[in-house]
């Protein structure tokens, strides 16, 4: 990151109180900036009934802006979660798809509704996000960071272009435990908590409790899919995901999600992780949605097994969940004859089969070396 482009910059930082955020602040501020903080509240009102460390978050951001002289303001985005993140997940999985909060929270909150708030007063807002930018022939990319288990390119795919433009992750170079060692070296206040869990930052929520608050419980069959045979019930399909294992609660395991019928609500499992059913090497995405540019066509495309590729294929890596794993593929324009902005479906060919495939999952989309990243796009099957 180049600190001189910043200075006589207005900078807003994210503090949520965990160490990411914290070394974020302490970076600029060792760089000669003076940044001003921001606590987002969006955590549920209901104390009693969710287990949440809203209350701790903000002590600690509070004492780190103090440690470094800086000025702290909590920004109430509470409706603005439970009216768009909310909605846009209980829509998803009562439909039986496996959404992404954290994704939507990235684009619609962090860098939405705070930014409609407050942040279009500031140049560039500051997270601790795990992933860099880049200028390359005068555009910001959104590139990978040298982490690959902690990256988040992947959370921040479905930002806008406007978005990107104004963002900046000054710890995105560094690894988990390189921030850890500047947090303890620094005495800061937070420099050994726990990493948060769940979903986006709203403490300990337990995601299964998340479902049932809004959308309750609907009980229906669990069927053996080799043999139809009935081993079961389940308490709504919205509790599970395509390739999931633990939680599943039936005798006689491991038994692994392979399917989900809504119309008939019947949830199918298999005795066996590798069931065909279970892979996939092509699947269709929509509602494509690109950063800094599409990815270029390739000459002279070849598979490793020395057959061409449609001259229309893209060769590219990309992801399907939140791995260190990147995996190599093509995408297939299908409403375009190339893939331009304007393309909103492709169909996805994997070089490997995958397993747990699922509708509702961000396949988030990168070049070759998987070091920038072009945007992401909703899996439909």
């Amino acid at each position: 990151m180049n600190y001189e482009e910043l200075k006589d910059k207005r900078i807003a930082v994210l503090l949520s109180g965990g160490v990411d955020s914290s070394v974020v602040l302490y970076e600029l501020v060792q760089h000669g900036l003076k940044p001003d903080c921001f606590y987002i509240k969006i955590g549920p009102e209901e104390k009693e009934e969710w287990d949440c460390n809203s209350e701790e978050d903000l002590e600690m951001a509070t004492s780190v802006a103090r440690r470094f002289g800086c000025t702290l303001e909590v920004i109430d985005c509470h409706e603005d979660y439970w009216n768009k993140v909310t909605n846009y997940t209980m829509e998803k999985v009562k439909a039986g798809f496996t959404p992404n909060p954290d994704v939507m929270c990235n684009r619609l909150i962090k860098f939405g509704a705070f930014h409609d708030k407050r942040g279009h007063d500031y140049d560039f807002i500051a997270t601790g996000h795990y992933a860099q930018t880049r200028v390359i022939e005068g555009k910001k990319w959104l590139c990978t960071s040298p982490d690959p288990v902690k990256d988040q390119t992947d959370f921040l795919a479905q930002i806008y272009d406007w978005q990107l433009k104004k963002a900046i992750f000054p710890i995105g170079h560094y690894a988990k435990n390189e921030v850890r060692e500047i947090a303890e070296r620094e005495h800061l206040i937070n420099a050994r908590r726990k990493d948060s869990q769940g979903i986006c930052f709203l403490g300990n929520i337990d995601y299964n409790e998340y479902v049932r608050r809004y959308l309750g419980e609907k009980v229906g069959d669990v069927i053996e899919l080799e043999t139809g045979k009935k081993i079961g019930q389940h308490k709504g399909l919205w509790f599970h995901t395509i390739g999931q294992r633990k939680g599943l609660g039936f005798g006689g395991g491991p038994w692994f999600v392979v399917k989900k019928d809504m119309e008939a609500n019947v949830l199918f499992v298999s005795h066996g992780y590798d069931p065909e059913t279970a892979y996939k090497k092509t699947f269709k995405v929509h509602d494509l949605h690109w950063l800094t540019e599409v990815p270029a066509q390739a000459k002279n495309q070849q598979t490793t097994m020395g057959e061409a590729i449609p001259q229309n294929w893209v060769a590219v890596t990309f992801k399907i969940r939140h791995t260190p794993d990147f995996h190599k593929g093509y995408l297939e324009p299908i409403d375009t004859t190339t893939i331009t902005h304007e393309t909103k479906s492709v169909r996805v060919h994997s070089a490997e089969k995958i397993h747990g495939v699922a509708p509702g999952q961000f396949c988030v989309v990168y070049d070759e070396e998987h070091q920038r990243c072009f945007g992401s796009a909703e899996i439909t099957l």
